[in-house]
Protein backbone atom coordinates (compact mmCIF):
# COMPACT_ATOMS: atom_id res chain seq x y z
CA UNK A 1 0.00 0.00 0.00
CA UNK A 2 2.83 2.36 0.86
CA UNK A 3 4.52 1.59 -2.45
CA UNK A 4 1.31 2.43 -4.31
CA UNK A 5 1.21 5.75 -2.51
CA UNK A 6 4.81 6.47 -3.44
CA UNK A 7 4.12 5.62 -7.09
CA UNK A 8 1.08 7.92 -7.08
CA UNK A 9 3.08 10.76 -5.55
CA UNK A 10 5.80 10.39 -8.16
CA UNK A 11 3.24 10.30 -10.97
CA UNK A 12 1.49 13.46 -9.74
CA UNK A 13 4.82 15.24 -9.56
CA UNK A 14 7.40 14.04 -12.04
CA UNK A 15 5.02 12.05 -14.26
CA UNK A 16 2.54 14.83 -15.05
CA UNK A 17 5.31 17.40 -15.47
CA UNK A 18 7.15 15.12 -17.92
CA UNK A 19 3.96 14.47 -19.91
CA UNK A 20 3.29 18.21 -20.27
CA UNK A 21 6.90 18.76 -21.28
CA UNK A 22 6.55 16.15 -24.04
CA UNK A 23 3.36 17.85 -25.27
CA UNK A 24 5.08 21.24 -25.32
CA UNK A 25 8.07 19.99 -27.30
CA UNK A 26 5.92 18.03 -29.78
CA UNK A 27 3.72 21.09 -30.41
CA UNK A 28 6.80 23.22 -31.01
CA UNK A 29 8.21 20.68 -33.47
CA UNK A 30 4.93 20.60 -35.42
CA UNK A 31 4.58 24.41 -35.36
CA UNK A 32 1.32 24.19 -33.38
CA UNK A 33 2.51 25.67 -30.11
CA UNK A 34 1.32 29.08 -31.34
CA UNK A 35 -2.24 27.80 -30.78
CA UNK A 36 -1.56 28.15 -27.06
CA UNK A 37 1.13 30.79 -26.49
CA UNK A 38 2.62 33.84 -28.13
CA UNK A 39 5.31 32.68 -30.62
CA UNK A 40 7.78 35.05 -28.97
CA UNK A 41 7.63 32.83 -25.86
CA UNK A 42 8.26 29.56 -27.69
CA UNK A 43 11.98 29.46 -26.91
CA UNK A 44 11.31 29.89 -23.19
CA UNK A 45 8.56 27.22 -23.09
CA UNK A 46 10.72 24.70 -24.97
CA UNK A 47 13.76 25.41 -22.78
CA UNK A 48 11.75 24.83 -19.61
CA UNK A 49 10.26 21.64 -21.09
CA UNK A 50 13.74 20.27 -21.80
CA UNK A 51 14.84 21.04 -18.22
CA UNK A 52 11.74 19.26 -16.87
CA UNK A 53 12.54 16.16 -18.94
CA UNK A 54 16.14 16.16 -17.70
CA UNK A 55 14.88 16.40 -14.13
CA UNK A 56 12.38 13.59 -14.75
CA UNK A 57 15.14 11.29 -16.01
CA UNK A 58 17.36 12.21 -13.06
CA UNK A 59 14.52 11.39 -10.63
CA UNK A 60 14.86 7.68 -11.49
CA UNK A 61 18.14 7.71 -9.57
CA UNK A 62 16.15 8.24 -6.36
CA UNK A 63 14.72 5.15 -4.65
CA UNK A 64 10.94 4.87 -4.52
CA UNK A 65 9.65 6.75 -1.49
CA UNK A 66 12.70 8.97 -1.14
CA UNK A 67 10.46 12.02 -1.45
CA UNK A 68 8.80 11.01 1.85
CA UNK A 69 12.06 11.39 3.77
CA UNK A 70 11.56 14.41 5.99
CA UNK A 71 14.88 14.52 7.80
CA UNK A 72 14.34 12.65 11.10
CA UNK A 73 14.25 9.07 12.36
CA UNK A 74 11.12 7.41 13.72
CA UNK A 75 13.11 4.60 15.36
CA UNK A 76 13.59 4.04 19.10
CA UNK A 77 14.94 7.28 20.44
CA UNK A 78 16.29 7.83 23.89
CA UNK A 79 13.45 9.15 26.02
CA UNK A 80 13.85 12.52 27.68
CA UNK A 81 15.57 12.18 31.00
CA UNK A 82 17.36 8.92 30.10
CA UNK A 83 20.74 10.54 30.33
CA UNK A 84 19.89 11.99 33.73
CA UNK A 85 18.74 8.57 35.01
CA UNK A 86 21.96 7.07 33.69
CA UNK A 87 23.91 9.75 35.46
CA UNK A 88 22.12 9.04 38.75
CA UNK A 89 22.74 5.31 38.35
CA UNK A 90 26.44 5.63 37.63
CA UNK A 91 26.98 8.01 40.52
CA UNK A 92 25.35 5.65 42.99
CA UNK A 93 22.25 7.73 43.53
CA UNK A 94 23.19 8.27 47.23
CA UNK A 95 25.95 10.80 47.25
CA UNK A 96 25.79 13.77 49.55
CA UNK A 97 25.17 16.29 46.81
CA UNK A 98 22.14 14.41 45.42
CA UNK A 99 20.65 13.88 48.94
CA UNK A 100 21.24 17.51 49.69
CA UNK A 101 19.51 18.46 46.46
CA UNK A 102 16.51 16.27 47.33
CA UNK A 103 16.28 17.77 50.80
CA UNK A 104 16.21 21.27 49.39
CA UNK A 105 13.80 20.56 46.53
CA UNK A 106 10.99 18.82 48.37
CA UNK A 107 12.28 15.42 49.47
CA UNK A 108 11.49 11.89 48.22
CA UNK A 109 7.98 12.74 46.96
CA UNK A 110 9.30 15.28 44.54
CA UNK A 111 12.09 12.90 43.53
CA UNK A 112 9.60 10.13 42.73
CA UNK A 113 7.52 12.56 40.65
CA UNK A 114 10.64 13.60 38.79
CA UNK A 115 11.54 9.98 38.12
CA UNK A 116 8.05 9.21 36.82
CA UNK A 117 8.26 12.20 34.54
CA UNK A 118 11.64 11.10 33.25
CA UNK A 119 10.33 7.62 32.52
CA UNK A 120 7.42 8.89 30.41
CA UNK A 121 8.00 7.69 26.81
CA UNK A 122 8.82 10.29 24.19
CA UNK A 123 5.82 11.40 22.11
CA UNK A 124 5.70 9.95 18.63
CA UNK A 125 3.85 10.98 15.48
CA UNK A 126 2.62 9.06 12.48
CA UNK A 127 2.93 10.73 9.09
CA UNK A 128 0.84 8.01 7.47
CA UNK A 129 -2.26 8.73 9.58
CA UNK A 130 -4.26 11.07 7.34
CA UNK A 131 -7.86 12.10 7.51
CA UNK A 132 -10.10 10.22 5.03
CA UNK A 133 -11.30 13.53 3.59
CA UNK A 134 -7.70 14.53 2.82
CA UNK A 135 -7.07 11.18 1.14
CA UNK A 136 -10.26 11.52 -0.95
CA UNK A 137 -9.35 15.07 -1.98
CA UNK A 138 -5.87 13.93 -3.01
CA UNK A 139 -7.26 11.07 -5.09
CA UNK A 140 -9.89 13.24 -6.80
CA UNK A 141 -7.36 15.98 -7.53
CA UNK A 142 -4.91 13.44 -8.91
CA UNK A 143 -7.55 11.88 -11.17
CA UNK A 144 -8.62 15.32 -12.46
CA UNK A 145 -5.03 16.44 -13.13
CA UNK A 146 -4.23 13.13 -14.82
CA UNK A 147 -7.34 13.43 -16.97
CA UNK A 148 -6.37 16.91 -18.18
CA UNK A 149 -2.86 15.78 -19.09
CA UNK A 150 -4.08 12.63 -20.85
CA UNK A 151 -6.54 14.72 -22.90
CA UNK A 152 -3.73 17.03 -24.02
CA UNK A 153 -1.86 13.94 -25.23
CA UNK A 154 -4.84 12.42 -27.04
CA UNK A 155 -6.84 15.32 -28.44
CA UNK A 156 -5.54 17.25 -31.46
CA UNK A 157 -4.61 20.91 -30.84
CA UNK A 158 -7.39 23.35 -31.64
CA UNK A 159 -7.89 27.11 -31.65
CA UNK A 160 -10.31 28.99 -29.43
CA UNK A 161 -13.85 29.13 -30.75
CA UNK A 162 -15.98 32.05 -31.87
CA UNK A 163 -18.36 31.28 -29.02
CA UNK A 164 -15.55 31.80 -26.52
CA UNK A 165 -14.62 35.08 -28.22
CA UNK A 166 -18.20 36.30 -27.87
CA UNK A 167 -18.30 35.23 -24.22
CA UNK A 168 -15.23 37.37 -23.54
CA UNK A 169 -16.74 40.44 -25.18
CA UNK A 170 -17.19 42.91 -22.34
CA UNK A 171 -18.96 45.51 -24.46
CA UNK A 172 -15.96 47.82 -24.69
CA UNK A 173 -13.12 47.43 -27.18
CA UNK A 174 -9.85 46.44 -25.49
CA UNK A 175 -6.98 48.63 -26.62
CA UNK A 176 -4.32 46.59 -28.41
CA UNK A 177 -2.09 49.54 -29.30
CA UNK A 178 -1.14 52.97 -28.08
CA UNK A 179 -0.94 56.42 -29.58
CA UNK A 180 1.68 55.22 -32.06
CA UNK A 181 -0.86 52.89 -33.66
CA UNK A 182 -3.32 55.72 -34.22
CA UNK A 183 -0.50 57.93 -35.52
CA UNK A 184 0.56 55.32 -38.06
CA UNK A 185 -3.03 54.95 -39.22
CA UNK A 186 -3.35 58.71 -39.71
CA UNK A 187 -0.29 58.71 -41.97
CA UNK A 188 -1.63 55.82 -44.04
CA UNK A 189 1.10 53.39 -42.91
CA UNK A 190 -1.35 50.55 -42.26
CA UNK A 191 0.04 47.76 -44.42
CA UNK A 192 0.84 45.62 -41.38
CA UNK A 193 -2.34 46.43 -39.48
CA UNK A 194 -4.54 43.58 -38.31
CA UNK A 195 -8.01 43.54 -36.84
CA UNK A 196 -6.63 44.40 -33.39
CA UNK A 197 -4.76 47.47 -34.66
CA UNK A 198 -7.78 48.78 -36.53
CA UNK A 199 -10.02 48.08 -33.53
CA UNK A 200 -7.79 50.36 -31.48
CA UNK A 201 -8.01 53.08 -34.15
CA UNK A 202 -11.79 52.76 -34.38
CA UNK A 203 -12.15 53.02 -30.59
CA UNK A 204 -9.78 55.94 -29.98
CA UNK A 205 -9.78 58.11 -33.11
CA UNK A 206 -10.62 61.71 -32.27
CA UNK A 207 -10.76 62.71 -35.93
CA UNK A 208 -12.59 59.87 -37.75
CA UNK A 209 -12.65 61.80 -41.04
CA UNK A 210 -8.86 61.39 -41.25
CA UNK A 211 -9.31 57.68 -41.94
CA UNK A 212 -12.24 57.94 -44.32
CA UNK A 213 -11.33 56.27 -47.60
CA UNK A 214 -8.50 54.04 -46.35
CA UNK A 215 -8.59 50.69 -48.13
CA UNK A 216 -8.12 47.51 -46.11
CA UNK A 217 -7.93 43.76 -46.56
CA UNK A 218 -8.42 41.86 -43.33
CA UNK A 219 -8.97 38.27 -42.24
CA UNK A 220 -11.04 37.15 -39.27
CA UNK A 221 -14.13 35.22 -38.30
CA UNK A 222 -17.73 36.34 -38.26
CA UNK A 223 -19.58 37.30 -35.08
CA UNK A 224 -23.01 38.93 -34.73
CA UNK A 225 -23.16 42.70 -35.07
CA UNK A 226 -23.95 44.97 -32.16
CA UNK A 227 -27.72 45.19 -31.86
CA UNK A 228 -27.43 48.98 -31.47
CA UNK A 229 -25.75 49.31 -34.87
CA UNK A 230 -28.65 48.80 -37.25
CA UNK A 231 -26.51 49.41 -40.35
CA UNK A 232 -23.93 46.69 -39.52
CA UNK A 233 -24.21 43.37 -41.32
CA UNK A 234 -21.84 41.57 -38.94
CA UNK A 235 -18.59 42.03 -37.05
CA UNK A 236 -15.18 40.85 -38.22
CA UNK A 237 -13.43 39.44 -35.14
CA UNK A 238 -10.00 38.18 -34.25
CA UNK A 239 -8.61 36.97 -30.90
CA UNK A 240 -5.53 38.89 -29.77
CA UNK A 241 -3.04 37.18 -27.45
CA UNK A 242 -0.48 38.90 -25.24
CA UNK A 243 1.16 35.87 -23.62
CA UNK A 244 -1.09 32.80 -23.99
CA UNK A 245 -4.68 31.79 -24.76
CA UNK A 246 -5.69 32.51 -21.16
CA UNK A 247 -5.40 36.27 -21.79
CA UNK A 248 -6.91 36.18 -25.31
CA UNK A 249 -9.27 39.11 -25.96
CA UNK A 250 -11.55 39.66 -28.97
CA UNK A 251 -11.05 42.58 -31.33
CA UNK A 252 -13.98 43.38 -33.63
CA UNK A 253 -14.74 45.72 -36.52
CA UNK A 254 -18.27 46.58 -37.73
CA UNK A 255 -18.86 45.52 -41.34
CA UNK A 256 -21.44 47.33 -43.46
CA UNK A 257 -22.40 47.19 -47.11
CA UNK A 258 -24.56 45.16 -49.45
CA UNK A 259 -22.89 41.85 -48.62
CA UNK A 260 -24.26 38.55 -47.41
CA UNK A 261 -23.59 37.69 -43.78
CA UNK A 262 -21.80 34.34 -43.42
CA UNK A 263 -22.57 32.11 -40.46
CA UNK A 264 -21.13 32.86 -37.04
CA UNK A 265 -17.61 31.47 -36.72
CA UNK A 266 -16.95 31.36 -40.47
CA UNK A 267 -13.51 32.65 -41.42
CA UNK A 268 -13.52 35.31 -44.12
CA UNK A 269 -11.21 37.75 -45.88
CA UNK A 270 -12.76 41.16 -46.36
CA UNK A 271 -11.74 43.78 -48.89
CA UNK A 272 -13.23 47.19 -48.37
CA UNK A 273 -12.89 50.80 -47.32
CA UNK A 274 -12.92 52.55 -43.95
CA UNK A 275 -15.83 54.96 -43.73
CA UNK A 276 -16.80 57.57 -41.19
CA UNK A 277 -20.52 57.30 -40.54
CA UNK A 278 -22.82 60.25 -39.95
CA UNK A 279 -22.70 59.68 -36.19
CA UNK A 280 -18.90 59.77 -36.11
CA UNK A 281 -18.35 56.01 -35.99
CA UNK A 282 -15.74 54.27 -38.09
CA UNK A 283 -16.95 51.22 -40.01
CA UNK A 284 -15.68 48.96 -42.79
CA UNK A 285 -17.65 49.25 -46.02
CA UNK A 286 -17.09 45.79 -47.49
CA UNK A 287 -16.73 45.45 -51.26
CA UNK A 288 -16.06 41.69 -51.16
CA UNK A 289 -16.37 38.94 -48.55
CA UNK A 290 -14.54 35.69 -49.31
CA UNK A 291 -15.12 32.64 -47.14
CA UNK A 292 -11.87 30.82 -46.30
CA UNK A 293 -10.63 27.99 -44.11
CA UNK A 294 -9.22 28.79 -40.69
CA UNK A 295 -5.66 30.09 -41.17
CA UNK A 296 -2.75 28.16 -39.76
CA UNK A 297 -2.15 30.92 -37.21
CA UNK A 298 -5.61 32.07 -36.11
CA UNK A 299 -4.50 34.67 -33.57
CA UNK A 300 -2.98 38.12 -33.60
CA UNK A 301 -0.26 39.16 -31.15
Amino acid sequence: MRNAGFVGTRWLGVGLAAALAVVTISLAITDRLALYINPDSTWFAVSMAVLVLVGAVASFALPLGAEADHGHDHGSAEAPGASSRFARTTTGGGDVSSRSARSTTGGPVVERARNERDETPAPTHDHDARHPAAVAATVLGGVAASGVVVLTLVLPPASLSAELAMSRDVGATPLFGGADTVQLASTGDTASFGVGDWATVFATATNPEAFDGDTIELTGFVTPADAAAADSAFDLTRLVITHCVIDAQPASLPIVGAVASPGTGQWVTITGTVRSSSDGRLVVDAAAVEEIAEPEDPYEY
